[in-house]
């Protein structure tokens, strides 16, 4: 069921990456971790509505530089923009959906989620501290097992992204060294002497297929449509989980989404047993005066129907939907101060 259910994910991705069987009703712009949930919603959104949705999957900084310029309807960003940024280009922005960052690696002999890391680890590893798989701090979390004499490879993004900026928020949590020698953003300055960069969730999920030895982040149906092998996670209350669409709904559990302006909070490290620890939202742009009221009309339709309607698609691909509280609130707080 499932990998029916993917392998038309996969043609929807390939649909809209093109724009040619879509019609451009609706424009917007920005992440590709959302990406395989837009596809998915915009296939039956088009099958049950007749309007279409001509989404580039460019990345956060993309998007947000797409709606700066008014390019786009909507821009999509995991990045959140800060509430003083959104005042002054006049725009709102509100969770579309929730997911997780996922380690990804290349590395033979291994089942997905047999191995286990820490948060320290990591970030050893994308510092390049660790630079061999069988360092002693990762054979030290993982008895049992031979891990082999071989180099590690980073596979990072070369794009601007809120992937890497809550990716490297959470290294920042885990790691004082991180945070202070490389710190958090959507593009970083990688410190690892091995690694290669890969444009979009894409780039990153086709280098670490290719590159053996290797490891990468990426969101989580991006793991599942290319069938990768990841690591499993210590969280912040010290249990070791895998990612999935229960392990993110517990890191969101308890998110305060109106505590910061623009609704830009982090989950990053979130406590919780069950709590994945690099558990992120994706964030949707767009201006309180639209130049065209019509088009702006129509992306509220989308989500409305989305909200509603999307959470079984949602659920298919291991994002998790909003709760209904949250996306009442979204409506009253949020697009009501959308000009129609």
């Amino acid at each position: 069921m499932k990998r029916t259910f993917l392998k038309s994910v996969a043609v929807a991705l390939a649909t809209l990456a093109v724009g040619s069987a879509f019609a451009a009703d609706i424009t917007g712009a920005g992440a590709t971790f959302p990406f395989p949930m837009y596809a998915k919603w915009a296939e039956a959104y088009k099958k049950e509505t007749g309007t279409g949705l001509n989404y580039q999957s460019i990345g956060s900084s993309g998007g947000i530089r797409q709606i700066r310029a008014k390019t786009v309807i909507f821009g999509a960003t995991d990045a959140p923009v800060s509430g003083a940024d959104l005042d002054k280009d006049g725009m709102v922005q509100f969770p579309a959906i929730i997911g997780g960052t996922v380690p990804v690696i290349n590395l033979d002999g291994f089942k997905p989620g047999e191995l286990r890391v820490t948060g320290p680890v990591l970030a050893d590893v994308f510092l390049g501290k660790i630079a061999k798989w069988n360092d002693a701090k990762l054979a030290a979390l993982n008895p049992g097992k031979t891990l082999p004499d071989q180099n590690i490879t980073v596979v990072h993004r070369a794009d601007g992204s809120g992937t890497t900026f809550n990716w490297t928020d959470y290294l920042s949590a885990v790691s004082k060294e991180w945070a202070d020698s490389v710190g958090k953003g959507a593009a970083v300055k990688w410190p690892a002497a091995s690694s290669v960069g890969g444009k979009g969730n894409e780039g990153v999920a086709a280098n670490v297929s290719r590159v053996k030895g290797s490891i990468g982040y990426v969101e989580y149906a991006y793991v599942k449509k290319n069938n990768m092998n990841f690591l499993q996670l210590q969280n912040a209350d010290g249990k070791y989980v895998s990612p999935d669409d229960k392990t993110f709904a517990a890191a969101a559990a308890s998110a305060d989404w109106f505590s910061v302006p623009g609704m830009g909070i982090s989950m990053v490290n979130a406590k919780g047993a069950e709590s994945w620890p690099v558990s992120t939202a994706s964030f949707i742009l767009m201006y309180k005066d639209p130049a065209d009221k019509a088009q702006s009309a129509e992306v509220l339709k989308f989500f409305e129907w989305a909200f509603k309607n999307g959470k079984g698609m949602a659920t298919e691909l291991d994002y998790v939907p909003l709760p209904d509280s949250l996306t009442a609130e979204i409506r009253a707080k949020v697009w009501s101060q959308i000009k129609k």
